[in-house]
């Protein structure tokens, strides 16, 4: 069964993700928002599953980039719509299986997701 990795092919938390899922015959198959681009439906839904404020990595450099006025005022629309135009200011890595549905690594989640 496949495991869609939504992240970028360099981030090295994606990577470990990779790494770990392979290794746990999982099949991960990555989507990298640089090369194969980002669907706005596809964001709402997953601002649906985790929430926007989970979304939003703020211990990135797009993030510490970001003008102080985005920063403070930013909300659901706003969020959404500097994702979509900084992708890589989206946490990572968003892993999809059936219903399974994990932002960022943890070991602890992802073992216990899968049922290893």
């Amino acid at each position: 069964m496949t495991t869609l990795v939504y992240g970028i092919k360099n981030c090295d938390t994606v990577k470990k993700t990779l790494k770990w899922l392979e290794e746990n015959n999982q099949q991960p198959q990555l989507h990298d928002y640089r090369v194969d681009g980002l669907n706005t439906d596809w964001l709402v839904e997953m601002e649906t599953k985790f929430g926007w404020e989970n979304l939003v990595n703020k211990r990135s450099t797009t993030w510490r980039n970001l003008d102080d006025e985005t920063k403070n005022n930013l909300n659901r629309e706003t969020a959404l719509e500097v994702l979509i135009e900084q992708p890589t200011l989206i946490k990572r890595p968003i892993v999809i299986q059936n219903d399974i549905a994990l932002l960022g690594f943890n070991e602890k989640e992802y073992v216990a997701a899968f049922s290893l």
